[in-house]
């Protein structure tokens, strides 16, 4: 049978030789039942269980405080540990495993549990919600899709707009400069901003305003779901001054009398049972007496930057709240309100103004920092706290983002619904996880997750509806048991009882320590009974063993990142030669040419009418580091930044008017040291010894013919574009590279140095 013949059989009306003698048929749109509610998901980026001041903090939070104020705080619910794994839990209601995102969605490790993005098998919210008839919304931090494939020329399958959203407006990757974001619309990047006073918290909010003004036009009456993830408060730590400025000397107390503090207002909110017991110092923190004066002022400046950019986001919040009451949709509009881990380890000992450096394995210390302390919280620096803070933000947890222990898993979540939830200011400790938002949403508005999903079969929805919390507190919990697997640490929650361990990288799993804890009389893990009950123990270890045979954990892998410089295979083998053009769009810093310890070479073929012509041919990265070639003074540059450290190489002699190509020819003398060359029409012009940074290059994507948003010199201002013509940019890349089988073998060892 034809398509055709197929059509017209399912058409329910009747064809005749003519309109008059016909009888139309109409197929009703798809639409919610009646009253379902507007759905807007606000997820905050590593916002520890402490940090909001409705959880205890002294950090000004007014709107959110506000939102929990007309609804309910969830003192008992769980993430990933990471951003990416979690963001996929909330998005499908299936574990993370299940749906192919083990780890960050950077990398493909060949496993179907680390994919890097999420299987088709497994519907979003968006893509469920929006066959129902809703209005579909992602603003922010994506995240989702294998950082490869974020390039402007896609592929685009695993984009917002393809996994069910009707309009995105955001960043593709992990993190972004809040002053300079790299900006997708659609499917298109778009030119970083760089004017005076952007910040991209203020920037989502008046996008997510224009949303809903633009899906109420014309008296539609589709409900919509929203999912805004701003990139707060995730490093860098950038606030608008007088954010920062409003905290300076609060933290000069240290972060032991500032725990305990927040601690003793978590007992007062409730947060906490009264038999909770502040969990003792993280083995990794010093106490804050211990430490040099210059350290002690340097973490507490790095704190209150933290604090300024949590009270601006908090900011943020409550204009998108009193616009909702305004258009008369806060209502009926059902909000949750989470964070998709705990804070952050990953400044480290000492904090670190140039995050790059994390990713480098290279350590940023007192004395390297103290100097630029008046910068922290700024355009020019991508700075995050010491874990001491991170440890504060736990309050009353152990360890931080990425362990699966409770300071990794356990962050506050709001739910408010004014329509339909009378509970005011309550509290709930019923045990839930974040694969339990998708079917509560499912369940407020009255729809199933469908069993087939545009011709693909669909997993089982994996979470437990929390719909019904709403309206009883002392009810048992609903999710009974969970899992836990990042990056080798493991743990399992079963009726009150977790058995935990804190894998170090490297040694064998089967030499993990395993901990248990009662969670119902041990809040904070204070007391392991696993040798007290070693049957217990075992129980729980074998209910592990059983879960991640279930949700397709295995196999265990505990690299992390060395991971980040592994490719996919591609059967016409590797690219080795890449052509980009004027016009090209801004390009993601994981969709770049891979320069890191290879030999290469950047071809730029231009021409120039006057002397005077000048201007960036390529620039990646920014001020934290990266690379440009540039054309200033009549004369041809090259700098390299390596982790905020930069070197030039400037041509001799001036460049001749008219078509001229010129390069920057890198040979590899050793792993990521060598030698690069200046040449203008094939001329040697400038040499200099040169060393790339061993692991990621820069924190910020590419542009050709421009450097916008920071920059990666000082050289200039941004975007300091070409004004001569350029033809095109070429990159030819070397096959000296030794380390990607080192990379790809599951016994490479992590050897990030304790900062």
């Amino acid at each position: 049978m034809s398509d055709e013949r197929a059509v017209r059989e399912t058409f329910g009306g009747r064809v005749g030789s003519t309109a008059a003698q016909s009888t139309p048929h109409w197929t009703a749109r798809p639409a919610p039942p009646a009253g379902s509610p507007n759905v807007l998901v606000i997820a905050l980026d590593d916002t520890g269980f402490a940090h909001l001041g409705c959880f205890g903090s002294d950090i000004d939070t007014p709107n959110i405080d506000a939102i929990a104020a007309r609804g309910i705080r969830y003192t008992n619910f769980h993430t990933t540990a990471l951003c990416s794994p979690t963001r996929a839990c909330l998005l499908t209601g299936r574990n993370h495993h299940s749906v192919g995102m083990r780890f960050l969605s950077n990398v493909d490790t060949g496993f179907s549990n680390c994919r890097g993005q999420i299987t088709a098998r497994a519907a979003t919210t968006a893509e469920v919600l929006r066959a129902h008839g809703y209005g579909t919304c992602a603003l922010g931090k994506w995240h989702l899709a294998n950082m490869e494939d974020c390039g402007p020329s896609g592929p685009f399958d695993q984009w917002p707009l393809q996994r069910g959203f009707d309009h995105y407006y955001g960043y593709m990757g992990g993190a972004t400069d809040q002053y300079s974001p790299e900006l997708t619309i659609g499917n298109r990047p778009v030119a970083p901003p760089s004017r005076p006073g952007y910040h991209l918290s203020e920037d989502l909010v008046e996008q997510a305003m224009a949303y809903v003004t633009t899906h109420t036009t014309g008296g539609n009456r589709r409900p919509f779901y929203m999912y805004l993830a701003f990139g707060a408060t995730h490093s860098p730590h950038q606030a608008p001054p007088e954010f920062i400025d409003k905290y300076r000397g609060r933290y000069d107390r240290g972060w032991d009398e500032t725990r305990a503090a927040w601690f003793a207002r978590q007992r007062e909110l409730g947060i906490v049972p009264a038999h909770a017991e502040l969990s003792p110092h993280n083995p990794d923190v010093k106490a804050w007496d211990e430490l040099p004066d210059d350290a002690r002022r340097l973490y507490a400046r790095m704190q209150e930057a933290f604090a300024g950019f949590l009270d601006h986001t908090d900011k943020q919040v409550g204009r998108l709240m009193d616009f909702l009451r305004q258009v008369e949709a806060l209502d009926n509009t059902l909000v949750i309100f989470i964070s998709d881990n705990g804070a952050s380890q990953e400044g480290g000992a000492h904090g670190m103004l140039n995050e790059l450096a994390y990713f480098n394995r290279e350590a940023e210390s007192v004395a390297d920092m103290i100097g630029r302390i008046d910068e922290i919280g700024g355009p020019r620096l991508y700075n995050n706290y010491p874990r001491g803070w991170a440890q504060v933000g736990n309050t009353p947890l152990r360890f931080y983002k990425q362990n699966t222990h409770e300071g990794g898993i356990r962050d506050p979540m709001i739910v408010s619904w004014p329509a339909r939830i009378a509970a005011r200011g309550e509290l709930r400790d019923q045990y839930h996880h974040v694969i339990d938002i998708h079917p509560t949403i499912l369940e407020c508005i009255g729809i199933a997750a469908p069993e087939t999903y545009r011709g693909v079969p669909q997993l089982p929805v994996e979470g437990v509806s929390f719909a019904y919390s709403f309206t009883e507190s002392a009810v048992a919990t609903r999710h009974t048991t969970q899992y836990y697997e990042m990056l080798g640490h493991r743990a399992i929650w079963k009726d009150g009882w977790k058995a935990v361990t804190r894998h170090k990288q490297g040694e064998p799993f089967e030499d993990d320590r395993w901990m248990l804890y009662d969670t119902t009389a041990d809040f904070a893990e204070c007391r392991d009974l696993a040798e007290a009950r070693p049957d217990k123990l075992r129980e729980m270890v074998e209910a592990w063993w059983l879960e991640a045979g279930r949700y397709n954990v295995l196999p265990l892998d505990d690299r992390s990142t060395e991971l980040f410089i592994m490719r996919r295979p591609d059967a016409r083998g590797p690219l080795l030669a890449q052509r980009f053009r004027p016009g090209t769009p801004h390009i993601d810093r994981f969709a770049v040419p891979d320069i890191r310890n290879r030999s290469f070479t950047i071809r730029a073929t231009f021409t120039r009418a006057t002397a005077g012509a000048e201007g960036v041919l390529v620039a990646c990265g920014a001020a934290t580091g990266g690379y440009s070639l540039y054309v200033k003074d009549n004369r041809l540059a090259f700098v390299y930044n390596r982790i905020g450290k930069p070197t030039l190489i400037q041509s001799a002699d001036t460049l001749p008017v008219g078509r001229c190509e010129v390069a920057l020819r890198y040979v590899k003398t050793a792993d990521n040291e060598g030698t690069a060359t200046l040449l203008v029409d094939g001329r040697e012009v400038g040499a200099a010894p040169l060393r790339l940074a061993p692991w990621r290059q820069t924190m910020y994507g590419m542009d050709i013919g421009a450097d916008h948003g920071s920059t990666v010199t000082d050289a200039y201002s941004s975007p300091f574009a070409f004004t001569g013509t350029l033809e095109h940019v070429d990159y030819e890349l070397g096959t000296d590279r030794n380390d990607f089988k080192r990379a790809a073998t599951i016994e490479a060892k992590n050897a990030l140095a304790d900062q």
